[in-house]
């Protein structure tokens, strides 16, 4: 395949993977909206979005195996038609009850681009390009949060939070036009894989097996957690905390988002000179010590605009490490690409959501749970590392591939 084709199923991708994360800062505008016409609480309106990460969570697992089996283009085409028919769902919705229900079948549906985008890239590119490419497919995805709460917000006023959902629909009707007509089948159908519920748990069990693939799990886990820790806080702290207002609020959020997209190319650079494991070892490394920085400032009161600095700082090298940590940890397969990446996206999301659950749960009033657990969470990362660095030195030897 030419590298123009390459190209054209990278953004293809990107835009397919951006569409889980659209979904959800698209509609966070709309809360008020929602409660008001709903007749109910924000309290309620919430368990919508929780019921989205529930979904997410465990869709990658459910989606994995039939990746696999039966290959990346069909499945990734039925769980669009699922997104489509559940966005309807939602913007006819008559009760918060339903809009629930519907969110969780969205996520269902939304998830499956996650899970195909990394199975594709594994199928089709080597172990040190996935990385690359990654980091390609992070400069479209990284849209997403930047233009997405700034839309929603247009369209609740203008036209009212149903019409987000048509919107969501419009554009997974698209998605699904480009992706019939212009991305190839990466992964011939294998009627070999079982579908028996204990081969389907074991599976995914041996996956923990592998060294490479744990390490870098629970390294990707814990870069997710750390930018869940700053997304679940970051309104208070900015608004109530600092006082700036809530229309600067979207531009600091899409600053911070751009720390993250521009580390991701800055990041295909840095792998034209070193490895994968090189600029993870190092950027974590810079990263923790930014975090202790960050937590010391917090505790000692320092000027607001510091923190906030030092928080972009903490983003932008954290946007080095997913594009390397997802190709590390699907590097030792190939056949199995497609559960291998489903556990790896389940595993992100719940580390995501254990990183909102423990900044609720630890709320102070201040800004240092956030900034303790994006510290905690760098310290399980880069321990992670660490391990991995310790135990190739002594076997001297690198991660074999496996099915």
């Amino acid at each position: 395949m030419e590298n123009k084709a390459h190209l054209r199923i990278i953004y293809v991708l990107g835009f397919l993977t951006a569409i889980g994360p659209f979904s959800i800062d698209a509609y966070i505008p709309g809360f008020p909206s929602i409660a008001k016409d709903l007749a109910t609480d924000i309290e309620h309106v919430t368990l919508s979005l929780t019921s989205y990460f529930i979904g997410i969570s465990l869709g990658q697992l459910f989606y994995g195996p039939i990746f696999d089996r039966f290959g990346r283009k069909k499945p990734l085409l039925a769980g669009l038609f699922i997104y489509m028919a559940s966005a309807i769902g939602c913007a006819f919705a008559p009760s918060i009850y339903l809009l629930i229900a519907f969110r969780f079948l969205l996520a269902i549906g939304g998830c499956v681009g996650m899970v195909a985008s990394r199975a594709v890239v594994r199928d089709l590119f080597s172990p040190h390009e996935t990385a690359k490419v990654f980091s390609m497919m992070m400069l479209v995805m990284g849209v997403a949060p930047i233009l997405a709460p700034i839309l929603g917000g247009f369209i609740v006023a203008s036209a009212g939070w149903r019409y987000i959902f048509l919107l969501l629909l419009i554009v997974s009707a698209t998605m699904t036009f480009v992706i019939s007509k212009y991305l190839p089948e990466t992964k011939e159908a294998d009627p070999t894989i079982s579908f028996h519920p204990l081969k389907l748990v074991q599976g995914y069990f041996s996956l923990f097996r592998n060294r490479t693939f744990l390490v870098y799990a629970v390294a990707s886990g814990a870069a997710t957690a750390a930018l869940f820790s700053y997304i679940s806080d970051s309104s208070f702290v900015f608004i109530q905390l600092f006082g700036i207002p809530e229309a600067y609020f979207g531009w600091i959020y899409g600053v911070n988002a751009l720390a993250l997209v521009s580390a991701s190319q800055f990041n295909r650079l840095w792998l034209s000179r070193r490895t994968s494991r090189q600029v993870t070892i190092v950027t974590i490394v810079i990263q923790f010590a930014v975090s202790i920085i960050l937590a010391v400032c917090v505790l000692m009161n320092v000027y607001y605009l510091v923190i906030m600095l030092l928080i972009f700082f903490y983003l932008f090298w954290l946007g080095f490490l997913n594009p390397n940590t997802t190709a590390l940890a699907l590097e030792p397969f190939k056949k199995n690409a497609g559960t291998a990446s489903a556990m790896l996206g389940s595993m992100q999301m719940v580390f995501g959501a254990a990183a909102s659950a423990f900044v609720s749960l630890f709320h102070t009033g201040t800004a240092l749970p956030m900034a303790a657990f994006m510290m905690i969470f760098s310290v399980l990362g880069l321990l992670a590392i660490l391990y991995d660095r310790v135990m190739q030195s002594r076997l001297k030897l690198p991660s074999a591939e496996v099915e």
